[in-house]
């Protein structure tokens, strides 16, 4: 039995974006508690997939056009309770802007050995993983 009460929230897709030996990343205009550099990324909507959402997600946050390569993985986010999904992109099309203004402060193309300073928490597994791979050859 549910609890009619308990508003389930959508879950979140976060594309993880990969060009010329750089991950992008977004600075939130609002901090989600230590939240403050991430991926592009939104709420998934009803009949929308994980990869489709970060397709659109990167296209509105900072007006690139990005292609799926896979889904790295999901969890429980340790910081904000949300169902995550973290989905490997290549740049198809498109120069790296704010597109959400409201969102979205800045937008920055990051390199592997700068991760830990946007985002000193730590990044999960297997997106570390894929960073690591694609950053460094590794």
């Amino acid at each position: 039995m549910t609890d009619a009460t308990t508003e389930e929230k959508p879950g979140i897709s976060a594309a993880i974006i990969v060009h010329e030996g750089r991950v992008l990343m977004v600075r939130r205009r609002v901090r989600e508690g230590e939240l403050s550099w991430q991926f592009p990324a939104g709420a998934i909507e009803p009949g929308e997939s994980a990869e489709q959402a970060a397709v659109r997600e990167a296209l509105e946050e900072t007006g690139l056009t990005v292609e799926v390569v896979k889904l790295l993985g999901e969890r429980v986010h340790p910081k904000t309770g949300r169902q995550m999904s973290y989905v490997a992109c290549s740049m198809a099309d498109g120069e790296a802007v704010v597109g959400d203004e409201e969102e979205i402060a800045e937008v920055d193309w990051v390199t592997h050995d700068q991760i830990p300073a946007y985002v000193p928490y730590g990044l999960f597994t297997p997106v570390q993983e894929w960073l690591d791979q694609e950053l460094t050859g590794e």
